[in-house]
């Protein structure tokens, strides 16, 4: 690969600069099944600092896993000590009074997207519960991110295909891309019928292959970059679109261009 700025910045060992990074998937907090060290909001932006990463939306593994209401907060709090760097996904739990939860944080700027887990709530993403968190993105054009498993019966991405049919107005994100590689061809096809069906990259099977061909069929501006940090090693996340087989400009848009213009404005 020919050296440019962003493969040039790894060699030397030097932060992105000028890139305008954003992780649009990201995780606050201890989470039960695997150790983090420090999962903190003020060492997540450190480590940013050191990888060149601008802006991370995050959401609460305490509201995925147990207190939708009390992680939320968390996200909340975490997003106001770093107004600049973090935004909120707002977490809706189909089994934790969603409609309340929708109605506590609908007018907080902190939230920027909502977060879907439907595989670990064990709830059908076609299901009614989740009927509050599609209203409220169609109402305040923000953008859902919701986890997928090739194969599941929760969020398998044909789910979220019916989902995209159903509520046309409402930007889905795929996270981790239906995760195994036996799904990209799927959510290549799924996405080209849906506009508003988006792939995020992050997962422990994607690979810059993987992702030249989502770019290849799609275009760079439909694919979204997303490390699951902390959870994944952010250097490997950002690593493997910067060593893609892809144009700088595809490389760049991935990185940021294609999530910044999915989300609402900034107050």
């Amino acid at each position: 690969m020919t050296a440019d700025p962003l493969t040039e910045a790894v060699r030397n060992r030097a932060p992105l600069a000028g890139t305008g990074v954003i992780d649009a998937h990201a995780h606050l907090g201890p989470y039960s099944r695997f150790f983090i060290p420090d999962p903190s909001a003020d060492t997540m932006v450190r480590l940013m600092d050191r990888c060149g990463v601008s802006y991370a939306v995050l959401s609460s593994c305490l509201a995925i896993e147990l207190d939708t209401a009390a992680g939320n907060a968390a996200t909340a709090a975490a997003v106001r000590a770093h107004p600049d760097r973090l935004g909120g996904y707002l977490t809706v739990n189909p089994h934790q009074d969603p409609e309340v939860e929708v109605a506590r944080w609908a007018d907080d700027p902190a939230f920027v997207g909502i977060k879907l887990h439907p595989s670990l709530h064990e709830y059908p993403v076609t299901g009614p519960a989740y009927r509050p968190a599609w209203e409220f993105a169609a109402r305040t054009g923000r953008p859902v991110l919701s986890h997928t498993w090739t194969g599941s019966p929760y969020d398998d991405p044909a789910l979220l295909a019916a989902v995209a049919e159903r509520h046309p107005d409402v930007t889905i994100l795929l996270g981790h891309a239906g995760a195994l590689p036996a799904g990209f061809d799927t959510v290549i096809e799924l996405a080209r019928r849906h506009p508003n069906l988006y792939p995020e990259i992050c997962g422990s099977f994607f690979t810059g292959r993987s992702l030249a061909r989502l770019v290849g069929e799609l275009g760079a501006h439909r694919v979204i970059y997303g490390s699951d940090f902390p959870f994944i090693d952010l250097r490997y996340s950002i690593g493997r679109v910067l060593f893609a087989d892809l144009p700088l400009a595809d490389r760049v848009t991935v990185l940021g261009g294609a999530f910044a213009a999915l989300l609402p404005p900034r107050p």
